[in-house]
């Protein structure tokens, strides 16, 4: 049996919450750590429920808000305002460029940019957790229409 540094990471978290690494919670980690981009809650049920019916979409909203507060997962939303999940534990941090016409997104990552942002905190004596940049504008592809 092959355990994940993720499942390390949920079971020590759900331990602090008196809480267990049930089955379904375990499908869900590995169906979310499956899937390599954005992923709405209800994508990942339609990917779950084909072998595990017994698992309802109510279970894996509330398991993709765990996988959030034992900082596996992260947040986002785009211009269509549905959440979307994101792997975050062992990921680069990366940004997003979102087309407010169609709702493309992009990742970016800037070395610059986050050396910028770590300055600007260490200059004003602040300690970062965790940070997002969304840059809301209008893709190639809708600019050509």
């Amino acid at each position: 049996m092959n355990i994940s540094k993720e499942e390390d990471i949920l079971t020590e978290y759900l331990k602090k919450k008196d809480l267990k690494l049930t089955g379904q919670r375990k499908i869900i980690l590995d169906a979310f750590l499956g899937v390599e981009c954005h992923v709405t809650a209800e994508e990942l049920y339609e990917i779950i429920k084909h072998n595990n019916p017994e698992i309802g979409v109510a279970t894996v909203y509330r398991t993709l808000k765990i996988l959030c507060e034992a900082g596996l997962a992260n947040e986002v939303k785009f211009s269509d305002k549905v959440t979307h999940y994101e792997h975050l534990f062992d990921h680069q941090h990366h940004d997003h460029l979102i087309c407010v016409k169609c709702g493309q997104y992009t990742e970016v990552c800037d070395p610059e940019i986050e050396e910028l942002q770590q300055k600007l905190a260490e200059r004003n004596k602040f300690k970062v957790l965790r940070h997002r940049m969304e840059l809301y504008g209008i893709c190639k592809n809708c600019i050509g229409k």
